[in-house]
Protein backbone atom coordinates (compact mmCIF):
# COMPACT_ATOMS: atom_id res chain seq x y z
CA UNK A 1 0.00 0.00 0.00
CA UNK A 2 2.83 2.38 0.93
CA UNK A 3 4.68 1.63 -2.33
CA UNK A 4 1.51 2.32 -4.35
CA UNK A 5 1.03 5.67 -2.62
CA UNK A 6 4.68 6.55 -3.17
CA UNK A 7 4.50 5.61 -6.86
CA UNK A 8 1.32 7.67 -7.28
CA UNK A 9 2.98 10.74 -5.72
CA UNK A 10 6.04 10.41 -7.99
CA UNK A 11 3.79 9.94 -11.03
CA UNK A 12 1.68 12.95 -10.07
CA UNK A 13 4.75 15.16 -9.64
CA UNK A 14 6.04 14.00 -13.02
CA UNK A 15 2.76 14.88 -14.74
CA UNK A 16 2.62 18.29 -13.08
CA UNK A 17 6.21 19.01 -14.11
CA UNK A 18 5.51 17.86 -17.67
CA UNK A 19 2.44 20.08 -17.87
CA UNK A 20 4.51 22.96 -16.55
CA UNK A 21 7.13 22.23 -19.20
CA UNK A 22 4.49 22.20 -21.96
CA UNK A 23 3.00 25.46 -20.72
CA UNK A 24 6.25 27.41 -20.65
CA UNK A 25 7.33 25.95 -23.98
CA UNK A 26 4.03 26.94 -25.58
CA UNK A 27 4.38 30.40 -24.06
CA UNK A 28 7.80 30.77 -25.64
CA UNK A 29 6.52 29.56 -28.99
CA UNK A 30 3.69 32.07 -29.00
CA UNK A 31 5.93 35.00 -28.21
CA UNK A 32 8.55 34.23 -30.85
CA UNK A 33 10.89 36.72 -29.29
CA UNK A 34 14.08 36.71 -27.29
CA UNK A 35 13.36 36.74 -23.57
CA UNK A 36 15.63 38.86 -21.37
CA UNK A 37 15.85 36.97 -18.09
CA UNK A 38 17.65 39.71 -16.17
CA UNK A 39 14.91 42.35 -16.46
CA UNK A 40 12.23 39.69 -15.94
CA UNK A 41 13.78 38.51 -12.67
CA UNK A 42 14.34 42.04 -11.40
CA UNK A 43 10.75 42.92 -12.29
CA UNK A 44 9.51 40.11 -10.02
CA UNK A 45 11.71 40.83 -7.00
CA UNK A 46 11.59 44.65 -7.03
CA UNK A 47 8.80 46.85 -5.73
CA UNK A 48 6.27 48.39 -8.14
CA UNK A 49 3.34 50.81 -8.26
CA UNK A 50 0.99 48.17 -9.67
CA UNK A 51 0.33 44.55 -8.75
CA UNK A 52 0.81 42.31 -11.78
CA UNK A 53 -0.64 38.85 -11.08
CA UNK A 54 0.11 37.53 -14.57
CA UNK A 55 0.59 38.97 -18.03
CA UNK A 56 -2.41 41.13 -18.85
CA UNK A 57 -3.92 40.87 -15.36
CA UNK A 58 -2.81 43.94 -13.40
CA UNK A 59 -4.36 45.43 -10.27
CA UNK A 60 -3.81 49.21 -10.04
CA UNK A 61 -2.66 50.58 -6.70
CA UNK A 62 -3.29 54.04 -5.20
CA UNK A 63 -0.73 56.73 -5.94
CA UNK A 64 -0.56 59.21 -3.05
CA UNK A 65 1.77 62.20 -3.48
CA UNK A 66 2.12 65.47 -1.62
CA UNK A 67 3.89 68.65 -2.67
CA UNK A 68 3.87 72.21 -1.36
CA UNK A 69 2.72 73.61 -4.69
CA UNK A 70 -0.01 71.10 -5.65
CA UNK A 71 -0.94 69.76 -2.21
CA UNK A 72 -2.21 66.18 -1.82
CA UNK A 73 -3.01 64.17 -4.96
CA UNK A 74 -4.53 60.68 -5.02
CA UNK A 75 -5.12 58.61 -8.15
CA UNK A 76 -4.78 55.03 -9.38
CA UNK A 77 -1.54 53.84 -10.94
CA UNK A 78 -3.49 52.70 -14.02
CA UNK A 79 -3.65 56.35 -15.09
CA UNK A 80 0.11 56.27 -15.64
CA UNK A 81 -0.13 53.41 -18.19
CA UNK A 82 -1.80 52.91 -21.56
CA UNK A 83 -4.03 49.97 -22.58
CA UNK A 84 -0.98 47.76 -23.21
CA UNK A 85 0.36 48.54 -19.70
CA UNK A 86 3.21 50.63 -21.09
CA UNK A 87 4.07 53.87 -19.26
CA UNK A 88 2.51 56.99 -20.76
CA UNK A 89 5.11 59.44 -22.01
CA UNK A 90 3.04 62.45 -21.01
CA UNK A 91 2.24 60.97 -17.57
CA UNK A 92 -0.80 61.96 -15.52
CA UNK A 93 -1.46 65.00 -13.33
CA UNK A 94 2.17 66.07 -13.66
CA UNK A 95 3.65 62.67 -12.71
CA UNK A 96 5.05 59.85 -14.82
CA UNK A 97 6.31 56.30 -14.34
CA UNK A 98 9.97 55.81 -15.25
CA UNK A 99 11.68 52.42 -14.80
CA UNK A 100 9.91 51.54 -11.55
CA UNK A 101 10.09 55.05 -10.09
CA UNK A 102 7.58 57.86 -9.85
CA UNK A 103 8.88 61.15 -11.21
CA UNK A 104 7.51 64.59 -11.97
CA UNK A 105 7.39 66.00 -15.49
CA UNK A 106 8.90 69.17 -14.07
CA UNK A 107 12.35 68.15 -12.79
CA UNK A 108 12.45 71.10 -10.37
CA UNK A 109 9.24 69.99 -8.67
CA UNK A 110 9.84 68.05 -5.41
CA UNK A 111 7.24 65.84 -3.72
CA UNK A 112 6.70 63.29 -0.95
CA UNK A 113 5.68 59.84 -2.16
CA UNK A 114 3.16 58.08 0.13
CA UNK A 115 1.91 55.62 -2.48
CA UNK A 116 0.67 52.11 -1.73
CA UNK A 117 3.16 49.99 -3.68
CA UNK A 118 3.14 46.22 -4.08
CA UNK A 119 5.32 45.77 -0.98
CA UNK A 120 3.10 48.08 1.06
CA UNK A 121 0.06 46.08 -0.05
CA UNK A 122 1.66 42.86 1.16
CA UNK A 123 2.74 44.63 4.34
CA UNK A 124 -0.96 45.22 5.07
CA UNK A 125 -1.78 41.63 4.10
CA UNK A 126 0.94 40.38 6.45
CA UNK A 127 -0.40 42.53 9.30
CA UNK A 128 -3.98 41.40 8.63
CA UNK A 129 -2.87 37.76 8.55
CA UNK A 130 -1.05 38.09 11.87
CA UNK A 131 -3.98 39.83 13.55
CA UNK A 132 -6.47 37.27 12.26
CA UNK A 133 -4.41 34.26 13.36
CA UNK A 134 -3.62 35.56 16.84
CA UNK A 135 -7.15 36.84 17.51
CA UNK A 136 -8.50 33.42 16.57
CA UNK A 137 -5.89 31.75 18.77
CA UNK A 138 -6.69 34.09 21.66
CA UNK A 139 -10.36 33.08 21.56
CA UNK A 140 -9.33 29.56 22.52
CA UNK A 141 -8.01 30.76 25.89
CA UNK A 142 -11.49 31.82 27.03
CA UNK A 143 -12.12 28.19 27.96
CA UNK A 144 -9.34 27.48 30.46
CA UNK A 145 -10.02 23.77 30.83
CA UNK A 146 -10.02 23.01 27.11
CA UNK A 147 -6.98 21.62 25.33
CA UNK A 148 -5.55 23.74 22.47
CA UNK A 149 -7.07 22.95 19.10
CA UNK A 150 -7.26 24.39 15.60
CA UNK A 151 -5.05 27.38 14.91
CA UNK A 152 -4.27 27.65 18.63
CA UNK A 153 -2.54 24.26 18.59
CA UNK A 154 -0.27 25.48 15.78
CA UNK A 155 0.60 28.92 17.17
CA UNK A 156 1.06 27.99 20.83
CA UNK A 157 4.10 25.67 20.34
CA UNK A 158 5.82 28.37 18.27
CA UNK A 159 5.18 31.01 20.94
CA UNK A 160 6.44 28.71 23.70
CA UNK A 161 9.52 27.85 21.64
CA UNK A 162 10.42 31.51 21.03
CA UNK A 163 9.77 32.37 24.67
CA UNK A 164 11.59 29.45 26.37
CA UNK A 165 14.36 28.62 23.87
CA UNK A 166 15.19 31.99 22.31
CA UNK A 167 14.13 35.05 24.32
CA UNK A 168 14.43 33.81 27.91
CA UNK A 169 17.96 32.28 27.63
CA UNK A 170 19.35 35.33 25.76
CA UNK A 171 17.78 38.20 27.71
CA UNK A 172 17.48 36.76 31.19
CA UNK A 173 15.11 37.48 34.06
CA UNK A 174 13.54 40.61 32.49
CA UNK A 175 12.70 38.82 29.23
CA UNK A 176 8.92 39.36 29.56
CA UNK A 177 9.41 43.08 28.92
CA UNK A 178 10.76 42.35 25.43
CA UNK A 179 8.71 39.23 24.64
CA UNK A 180 5.88 41.03 22.72
CA UNK A 181 8.41 42.67 20.40
CA UNK A 182 10.28 39.40 19.84
CA UNK A 183 7.12 37.47 19.02
CA UNK A 184 5.94 40.20 16.66
CA UNK A 185 9.35 40.26 15.00
CA UNK A 186 9.47 36.49 14.53
CA UNK A 187 5.98 36.10 13.11
CA UNK A 188 6.28 39.19 10.90
CA UNK A 189 9.44 37.86 9.26
CA UNK A 190 8.07 34.31 9.19
CA UNK A 191 4.77 35.20 7.48
CA UNK A 192 6.53 37.72 5.24
CA UNK A 193 8.95 35.03 4.06
CA UNK A 194 6.14 32.55 3.40
CA UNK A 195 4.00 35.11 1.56
CA UNK A 196 6.97 35.84 -0.71
CA UNK A 197 6.94 32.20 -1.89
CA UNK A 198 3.40 32.42 -3.24
CA UNK A 199 2.95 32.92 -7.00
CA UNK A 200 2.81 36.62 -7.99
CA UNK A 201 3.51 37.67 -4.38
CA UNK A 202 5.68 40.62 -3.40
CA UNK A 203 9.25 40.17 -2.19
CA UNK A 204 8.45 41.82 1.17
CA UNK A 205 11.28 40.59 3.42
CA UNK A 206 13.64 40.67 0.44
CA UNK A 207 13.22 44.45 0.29
CA UNK A 208 16.15 46.18 1.97
CA UNK A 209 13.92 49.03 3.20
CA UNK A 210 11.84 46.53 5.21
CA UNK A 211 14.85 44.72 6.67
CA UNK A 212 16.45 48.10 7.46
CA UNK A 213 13.44 49.19 9.53
CA UNK A 214 13.37 45.87 11.40
CA UNK A 215 17.09 46.15 12.14
CA UNK A 216 16.66 49.80 13.17
CA UNK A 217 13.95 48.84 15.67
CA UNK A 218 16.27 46.26 17.24
CA UNK A 219 19.08 48.84 17.26
CA UNK A 220 16.93 51.43 19.06
CA UNK A 221 15.52 48.98 21.62
CA UNK A 222 19.00 47.59 22.31
CA UNK A 223 20.69 50.93 22.89
CA UNK A 224 17.79 52.58 24.72
CA UNK A 225 17.65 49.60 27.07
CA UNK A 226 21.42 49.54 27.63
CA UNK A 227 22.49 49.79 31.26
CA UNK A 228 25.67 51.25 32.74
CA UNK A 229 27.50 47.95 32.38
CA UNK A 230 26.71 47.86 28.63
CA UNK A 231 28.01 51.38 27.94
CA UNK A 232 31.01 50.79 30.20
CA UNK A 233 32.06 47.82 28.04
CA UNK A 234 31.83 50.03 24.96
CA UNK A 235 33.57 53.23 26.10
CA UNK A 236 35.87 51.93 28.83
CA UNK A 237 36.35 48.19 28.47
CA UNK A 238 37.15 46.67 31.90
CA UNK A 239 40.03 44.33 32.75
CA UNK A 240 42.30 45.52 29.93
CA UNK A 241 45.29 47.93 29.99
CA UNK A 242 44.51 51.64 29.55
CA UNK A 243 46.39 51.82 26.25
CA UNK A 244 44.34 48.94 24.85
CA UNK A 245 41.11 50.67 25.91
CA UNK A 246 41.90 53.57 23.60
CA UNK A 247 42.54 51.13 20.73
CA UNK A 248 39.42 49.08 21.46
CA UNK A 249 37.11 52.12 21.77
CA UNK A 250 36.64 52.82 18.00
CA UNK A 251 36.20 49.09 17.36
CA UNK A 252 33.45 48.88 19.99
CA UNK A 253 31.68 51.96 18.59
CA UNK A 254 31.80 50.50 15.06
CA UNK A 255 30.50 47.21 16.47
CA UNK A 256 27.39 48.98 17.80
CA UNK A 257 26.39 49.83 14.20
CA UNK A 258 27.60 46.65 12.48
CA UNK A 259 25.19 44.50 14.53
CA UNK A 260 21.99 45.96 13.05
CA UNK A 261 23.70 46.24 9.65
CA UNK A 262 24.42 42.50 9.67
CA UNK A 263 20.79 41.79 10.63
CA UNK A 264 19.57 43.91 7.72
CA UNK A 265 21.90 42.43 5.09
CA UNK A 266 21.54 38.80 6.22
CA UNK A 267 17.77 38.68 5.80
CA UNK A 268 17.79 40.76 2.61
CA UNK A 269 20.46 38.62 0.89
CA UNK A 270 19.05 35.24 1.97
CA UNK A 271 15.51 35.92 0.75
CA UNK A 272 16.42 37.82 -2.43
CA UNK A 273 19.07 35.29 -3.48
CA UNK A 274 16.58 32.44 -3.08
CA UNK A 275 14.05 34.17 -5.33
CA UNK A 276 16.70 34.95 -7.96
CA UNK A 277 17.94 31.34 -8.09
CA UNK A 278 14.37 29.98 -8.27
CA UNK A 279 13.40 32.34 -11.11
CA UNK A 280 16.65 31.53 -12.91
CA UNK A 281 15.82 27.83 -12.99
CA UNK A 282 12.33 28.54 -14.29
CA UNK A 283 13.80 30.93 -16.87
CA UNK A 284 15.99 28.16 -18.28
CA UNK A 285 12.86 26.66 -19.87
CA UNK A 286 12.15 29.88 -21.75
CA UNK A 287 15.77 30.14 -22.91
CA UNK A 288 16.30 26.56 -24.16
CA UNK A 289 12.65 25.89 -25.18
CA UNK A 290 13.09 22.19 -24.51
CA UNK A 291 10.77 19.63 -22.92
CA UNK A 292 13.72 17.98 -21.17
CA UNK A 293 15.08 21.25 -19.78
CA UNK A 294 11.55 22.26 -18.80
CA UNK A 295 11.11 19.03 -16.84
CA UNK A 296 14.46 19.41 -15.07
CA UNK A 297 13.78 23.07 -14.33
CA UNK A 298 10.39 22.23 -12.87
CA UNK A 299 11.89 19.50 -10.66
CA UNK A 300 14.62 21.82 -9.43
CA UNK A 301 12.02 24.55 -8.86
CA UNK A 302 9.99 22.18 -6.65
CA UNK A 303 13.10 21.24 -4.64
CA UNK A 304 14.15 24.87 -4.31
CA UNK A 305 10.67 25.81 -3.12
CA UNK A 306 10.98 23.23 -0.35
CA UNK A 307 14.41 24.63 0.57
CA UNK A 308 12.96 28.16 0.48
CA UNK A 309 10.31 27.15 3.02
CA UNK A 310 13.06 25.88 5.33
CA UNK A 311 15.06 29.08 4.77
CA UNK A 312 11.96 31.16 5.56
CA UNK A 313 11.68 29.51 8.97
CA UNK A 314 15.42 29.64 9.67
CA UNK A 315 15.77 33.32 8.76
CA UNK A 316 12.85 34.28 11.01
CA UNK A 317 14.46 32.30 13.84
CA UNK A 318 17.94 33.75 13.22
CA UNK A 319 16.69 37.36 13.09
CA UNK A 320 14.79 36.90 16.36
CA UNK A 321 17.64 35.04 18.05
CA UNK A 322 20.27 37.68 17.23
CA UNK A 323 17.91 40.51 18.18
CA UNK A 324 17.27 38.92 21.57
CA UNK A 325 21.00 38.24 21.99
CA UNK A 326 21.91 41.89 21.32
CA UNK A 327 19.24 43.09 23.75
CA UNK A 328 20.49 40.55 26.30
CA UNK A 329 23.99 42.02 26.06
CA UNK A 330 22.57 45.49 26.65
CA UNK A 331 20.59 44.59 29.79
CA UNK A 332 23.06 42.10 31.29
CA UNK A 333 23.95 42.91 34.88
CA UNK A 334 27.56 43.10 36.06
CA UNK A 335 28.70 39.92 37.76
Amino acid sequence: MYLKQKSFIIYFIFIVCLCFSNFVFAFSEDKKEKIEMGPMIMHHILDDYQYEITEGLVIPLPIIVYSKTDGLKIFLSSNLFDEDHNPKKDGYMGYLYDHGHLKTIDSNHSFIDLSVTKNVLFLFINAFLMLSIFLLAARGYKSKNRAPRGIQSVVEPLIIFIRDDVVKPNIGKNFEKYLPYMLTLFFFVFFGNLLGLLPAAANLTGNIAVTMVLALLTFLITNLSGNMNYWKHIFWTPNVPHVMRIIILPIEIINVFTKPFSLMIRLFVAITAGHIVLLSFIGMTFIFQSYFVGLLSALFAVLLNIIEIVVAVIQAYVFTMFSSFYIGLAVEQQH
